[in-house]
């Protein structure tokens, strides 16, 4: 293919949403489950899934228990029972949206929609569960007060859904600090929304379906003059500060949206994109053109534009070096994208045509670390201290008790800092003992900060008097 010299917009300025940030329309699994293909358009960064709707065996299953599970947790007459059938509905849930959806709820907002009913019958813990499982906000039928109310969750984690005519914020505006509508046309919808659409106290997303795709009547959803039309439709109410999601969307579809956000000043039309890990950290500088964002949607890898070979690059096809694509995203100027990715490789995990992860070198730090126990699991040196804590558990285990109690009685900047970089070192060893990532600790620290039910967090006393004896050996 060849690329456009300039990039055109069908709107005449950015449109940015409540918080500053470019709106970028977002996938709606609705009718049709997520599938290992479909998921990968979640690397958007946001997308609504909607279990009850979905007719094949398996989620319409694991849907019914995780509903069931959330009903016994609600009626259970003791704390035991209660904590139980709790933890039992956030791994269904967590299970249910990693496994059968193919999402990562550690790095992508999913929204998902609820029964009223289902809410209900369950005193509300079914909505707490699928937060606590990793979702970022729940959809509910905004004319079922009964059910917001319900949920006694905050406003920013509840979206009021129409089917209708979207009503003005009143009432539910204390409830809920979003609100959704499904539309059939741009143009009649936009006449239909309320006059306080614009308001910053409350989000408002429409639902759109884009034009099919091989409809039998000649109509192409893929089609250059059907997304033109597509993009023409969305920028109406972008221009208004209006989320926009895509029922169903194509990666062309899709990814035609998130680029039409971008801009570039270059004269070859790309985009300079950074690739980091999910710790942020920078494997390199690429760049990106329309083409190679659908194709990275599509295949859910790390495609970039190779300017020497003037085609699309998808990293690791010869080297074997490939990605995993996490997630996209377009910076607070629209005029940069970032790939957030894992770094894959059979012999090493390099970006780098160098063979190093980075291309500015060995990592340092935490990374840095990482590397070094992974060569010293596999070849190391003799004496080697650390080789010796792999061979021996007991004394890895001690070292990690014996070093969390000296952190624990540090009273100067210095010490602590000393003491700090010792738990880390053994607390890394064991980690890589169990093939623990430092990504993979990311992945569970973010999905931690999605939760609303929070324990008390007391000391286990039993956890106590077992370091005891350990300090006393």
């Amino acid at each position: 293919f060849t690329l456009n010299q300039t990039h055109h917009h069908h709107f005449d300025h950015l449109t940015m949403g409540a918080h500053g940030r470019v709106l970028i329309p977002y996938p709606i699994y609705d009718n049709q489950p997520p599938t290992p293909k479909t998921a990968a358009l979640s690397a958007i960064g946001k997308c609504r899934i909607n279990p009850a709707s979905y007719t094949t065996q398996i989620h319409v299953s694991a849907f019914a228990d995780i509903v069931s599970k959330t009903i016994l947790q609600s009626t259970a007459t003791s704390p035991e029972d209660t904590k139980k059938f709790q933890k039992q509905s956030i791994a269904l849930t967590t299970h249910y949206l990693i496994h059968l959806c193919g999402l990562d709820p550690s790095i992508v907002e999913i929204e998902v929609v609820l029964p009223p009913e289902n809410v209900l019958n369950s005193g509300g813990c079914l909505a707490a569960c699928f937060l606590d499982g990793g979702c970022s906000k729940i959809v509910v039928d905004g004319r079922s007060i009964e059910a917001v109310e319900c949920m006694r969750l905050p406003r920013d984690k509840i979206c009021a859904h129409y089917v209708a005519n979207i009503p003005s914020v009143g009432y539910i505006k204390s409830l809920a600090g979003h609100r959704s509508i499904d539309i059939k046309s741009g143009v009649n919808a936009v006449q239909s929304l309320p006059n306080d659409v614009e308001e910053r106290d409350v989000v408002t997303t429409v639902m759109m379906t884009p034009p099919k795709i091989g409809d039998g009547h000649g109509g192409d959803g893929d089609g250059d003059e059907a997304i033109a039309k597509m993009l023409e439709e969305i920028g109406l109410f972008t221009a208004m500060g209006v989320n926009v999601g895509l029922v169903n969307p194509s990666a062309k579809q899709l990814g035609s949206c998130f680029m039409e956000q971008a801009r570039t000043d270059r004269v070859d039309g790309l985009f300079t994109t950074v690739v980091t890990t999910r710790l942020n950290e920078a494997l390199g500088l690429v760049y990106s053109s329309k083409e190679s964002v659908i194709a990275a949607l599509e295949c859910n890898r790390g495609v970039y534009y190779s300017r020497s070979r003037a085609a699309l690059w998808r990293k690791g096809d010869t080297s074997g070096h490939y990605q995993n694509l996490h997630r996209i995203d377009i910076d607070c100027d629209a005029d940069a994208l970032r790939f957030t990715v894992t770094q894959r490789g059979k012999d090493v995990k390099a970006f780098c045509h160098l063979n190093d992860l980075t291309c500015w070198g060995k990592p340092t730090g935490f990374r840095g670390l990482e590397e070094t126990l992974a060569k010293r699991m596999k070849d190391a040196p003799v004496g080697s201290y650390t080789k010796r804590l792999f061979n021996d558990p007991v004394l890895l285990r001690n070292k990690l008790v014996e070093e969390a109690q000296e952190l624990s009685e540090c009273v100067s900047r210095q010490h602590g800092a000393e003491e700090m970089a010792d738990v880390l070192y053994f607390a890394m060893v064991k980690a890589a003992t169990l093939g623990v990532t430092l990504d993979d600790v990311a992945v569970e620290l973010d999905k931690r900060d999605r939760k609303v039910t929070r324990r008390k967090g007391d000391s286990k006393e039993d956890r106590i008097k077992a370091a005891d004896a350990i300090l006393k050996k």
